[in-house]
């Protein structure tokens, strides 16, 4: 078709001409509007990057003669790391003396190991590096399938929290109510009591004057 008659057309159907294959023979061109092209391309990429997981390794160091309250800290660090979806790299410490106890960080690392294991499991096994000893955890779950979890969660916390609102605005309007009924009735039966009478008295009961004296 000739450019001519291609642009006539956009013009008549209030569209664009796009091209969209520029190195074919002869160019291919496309009737469409643009503006809307260029925003529904925008929100698919955003959508895609919004789904896209990051494979992000986390770090735990921990000594072989650690606290036992300090292990169950660490411990829990590292199972918030594999619900999360994210890799854990443990590593041991030896100082001094502790050099020549490895097997100390190896029993350390392999019950830690065993202590979450329904979450994760061990994708690198203890080695030793100079100093240090390394063990890599990975967990069960795709980073997907947990940040999945995590909106569902979070949906679910903040629908209770607006289910709590709602109630709690229901019993303040239903209170309110109830004052105006009851301020109503007081109101009603004020309106219904008899006036107080004035008392009377007799003219003969009122004391006589008494005369003033002379000087």
């Amino acid at each position: 078709m000739p450019l001519a008659k291609a642009l006539e057309l956009a013009q008549e159907y209030d569209l664009d001409l796009v091209e969209v294959a520029a190195t074919a023979r002869p160019p291919v061109c496309k009737l469409m509007d643009y503006g809307k092209f260029k925003y529904e391309s925008a929100m698919k990429a955003r959508e895609a990057r919004k789904n896209q997981a990051h494979t992000v390794i986390k770090e735990m160091k921990l000594r072989p003669k650690i606290d036992p309250h300090d292990y169950d800290t660490k411990k829990g660090h590292v199972v918030r790391f594999l619900k999360q979806g994210d890799k854990v790299k443990i590593t041991i410490m030896f100082r001094g003396r502790e050099q020549s106890r490895p097997e100390l960080g190896f029993r350390l690392l392999q019950r830690l190991a065993s202590d979450v294991e329904e979450l994760g499991f061990i994708e690198s096994n203890p080695k030793q590096d100079g100093r240090n000893m390394i063990m890599v955890l990975g967990p069960h779950k795709k980073k997907t399938e947990a940040m999945a979890e995590a909106r569902e969660a979070a949906a679910v916390r903040k629908a209770e929290r607006q289910g709590y609102g709602s109630d709690d605005d229901s019993e303040e309007q239903d209170e309110s109510v109830d004052g105006t009924v009851e301020n109503s009735e007081a109101s009603d039966e004020s309106a219904e009591a008899p006036a107080a009478e004035a008392p009377v008295v007799d003219e003969a009961e009122k004391p006589a004057d008494k005369p003033v004296e002379g000087n």
